[in-house]
């Protein structure tokens, strides 16, 4: 007999503390990081004086008819490495996609493998550099601990300012059957250096730097806001959540402004450190399952879920002290007023700046005859996975998934 999804719901419910002392417990490398202008090729300097001999390039045809990728490979081969380019990485990586590029780096010999470009390219590095020293599938990969042994050497340069992947332990990938997103989930997935290089970003069209941007803002606010904080990671997030404020709209408008990128860079990564320990919640498990659905890029259903997941968060108190918090980070109040007041603030400002920066209020692609199946598939992810701080019952998830339909 089939356990019910509210039975389901509760065993999750009753386990997650479980969970909690084993987060604390696991080390999680950090990467060595060049940040700047010119930092990648700084980047390409350290491997040529590393060892590697032979690096495997994994990134995505764009970038390489954008002429981004050549300067590296140069660079590269200027200190003798044999370098080779796999260019065949697409948007949310699928089976067939990684399995093509762990068929190159197995022809080419890999030593290392530098991933250059955005979320979706770096997610699909590491999964391909771990089926490579595992010889697992990705199917096989999927879930936690899964790669066993130490990975080859791994590099990350990124090129878009949101996902923070150069430095999370985490690889997002998709099912094409299914039409479902999976984690590969493994301290062993952090590369072990990488370049926050604001050059590489300035061709960003203001459409992507929007999504990404807020991206990054949502893995702040939800390790900020979920029930398992850590030290540092309220220190990363708070940090990131003010460069967002502060530079996104600028980098938008002005897509060459190098101070704007590089902040936003740095942003991205303090929220990838913050959210690989603390966590993200429910703006992510409705991401995951509403993109692997219909598509739609990661960021922007990140963008257009969190003042919704926000709204229903702001009467709990643990969350609403810390969205009070945020909101005084940000100069949108003082620490005198009323949390209520500061927590409905930050909110409103979340909702101004995804009107600034061009993010839509609803998402077009969601049909109401998936609101269902898309509630319960998320509410599963989010008491399975994440420490939130107010739990959401379905019928509550529905009404939400309702709102945002366009």
């Amino acid at each position: 007999m089939p356990i019910s999804i509210e039975n389901r719901l509760l065993a999750y419910r009753l386990t997650k503390p479980l969970q909690w002392p084993t987060s604390r417990i696991i080390a999680i490398p950090r990467p060595t990081s060049f940040v700047g202008p010119g930092a990648a090729l700084r980047l390409c300097t350290m491997i040529g004086q590393s060892g590697a001999t032979r690096v495997m390039i994994v990134t995505d045809a764009v970038l390489v008819k954008l002429g981004l990728v050549e300067p590296i490979r140069r660079k590269l081969a200027e200190a003798g490495i044999d370098v080779a380019v796999h260019d065949g990485i697409t948007p949310d990586p699928t089976y067939p996609v990684l399995t093509a590029g762990h068929e190159a780096v197995r022809a080419h010999r890999s030593d290392a493998i530098l991933a250059i470009g955005g979320g979706s390219v770096i997610d699909a590095a590491k999964v391909i550099d771990a089926m490579a020293v595992s010889g697992k599938t990705p199917q096989r990969l999927v879930g936690v601990m899964k790669v066993g042994k130490p990975m080859l050497p791994l590099f990350a340069i990124p090129t878009t300012a949101g996902t923070g992947s150069e430095v999370t332990v985490a690889a997002v990938v998709t099912d094409p059957v299914k039409h479902a997103k999976s984690a590969v989930i493994d301290p062993k997935l952090v590369p072990m250096a990488t370049a926050l290089d604001p050059t590489l970003m300035t061709g960003m069209p203001k459409p992507i730097t929007a999504a990404t941007g807020m991206d990054a803002l949502t893995h702040a606010v939800e390790a900020y806001t979920n029930l398992w904080p850590h030290k540092e990671t309220a220190w990363h997030a708070i940090a990131a959540v003010r460069m967002i404020f502060a530079n996104l709209p600028r980098a938008c408008e002005h897509p060459d402004d190098l101070e704007a990128r590089e902040a936003m860079a740095v942003a991205s990564f303090y929220a990838g450190l913050a959210f690989t320990k603390a966590y993200v919640g429910y703006v992510h498990a409705f991401s995951h399952k509403i993109g692997g659905m219909y598509g739609v890029p990661h960021g922007l259903g990140n963008a257009i879920t969190l003042p919704y997941v926000l709204e229903f968060l702001q009467d709990q108190r643990w969350a609403q002290q810390r969205l009070a918090d945020l909101a005084v980070a940000i100069g949108a109040g003082s620490a005198s007023e009323a949390k209520s007041v500061l927590a409905a603030r930050f909110i409103e400002r979340v909702r101004e700046l995804n009107r600034t920066v061009g993010i839509p209020e609803k998402i077009d692609a969601l049909r109401t005859d998936d609101i269902a199946h898309i509630a319960e598939a998320a509410m599963i992810e989010a008491y399975r996975d994440y420490p939130v701080p107010k739990l959401m019952t379905l019928a509550q998830a529905e009404g939400l998934l309702r709102r945002m339909a366009a």
